[in-house]
């Protein structure tokens, strides 16, 4: 969205660095917007101060470099994607699990991973359980102070966050770092869309 009194070349500027960072999210496997607006930046040769682009003027290229140059491939990955993810939800199903990220809009590049939120007292219950399935799985760094844990799964699809958090978080409505609501869905909302072919 263009910020008033903006001047021309820098809006120029920011359509080139959201146009970059798409490109490195759909072909190179970012997942990150800040990382990918930073590298957009340095290949650029733009100077660190570059007014960079809101994360949805980002996220706009990405669906058209989608669209345009990975097609087919690219609905066939989202389906397979959201398939694993069901598959792994239907098993945690005692955790409340939702599918939120990449996978749920659509937009999950070659490597991007699936982002699940799990809501239960405790992250030790999900990891026995894990164990208990015999599933290996590492612990990763939460992304917000909210999660307690994140527990990731390594799979042939994808690699799959597990993001843990308290019961009572499952009534917030979580933010994207740019103030968008974070989409999510349960197991029979991610049922609806295969079945639509979604």
């Amino acid at each position: 969205m263009p910020r008033r009194h903006e001047s021309t070349n820098s809006l120029h500027q920011r359509q080139l660095i959201a146009s970059a960072a798409a490109r490195l999210m759909a072909e190179e496997g970012v997942t990150d917007y800040a990382q990918a607006k930073r590298k957009a930046v340095q290949s650029l040769g733009l100077p660190e101060n570059t007014r960079l682009p809101e994360n949805a003027e980002i996220e706009s290229e990405l669906r058209l470099i989608q669209r345009l140059f990975h097609g087919d491939e690219h609905a066939e990955r989202i389906t397979l994607l959201r398939r694993k993810a069901a598959e792994v939800m239907a098993i945690l199903q005692r955790f409340n699990p939702y599918l939120t990220g990449s996978v749920l809009d659509g937009t999950a590049g070659r490597y991007a991973d699936i982002d699940i939120q799990l809501f239960t007292d405790s992250a030790k219950d999900v990891e026995i359980f894990l164990l208990n399935q015999r599933l290996d799985f590492s612990h990763s760094e939460p992304r917000t102070d909210r999660a307690e844990a994140v527990l990731t799964l390594h799979g042939e699809e994808a690699d799959i966050n597990l993001i843990v958090y308290p019961p009572h978080e499952e009534r917030v409505t979580l933010k994207t770092r740019d103030g968008r609501v974070r989409q999510r869905a349960r197991l029979d909302a991610l049922r609806k869309m295969l079945a639509a072919g979604e």
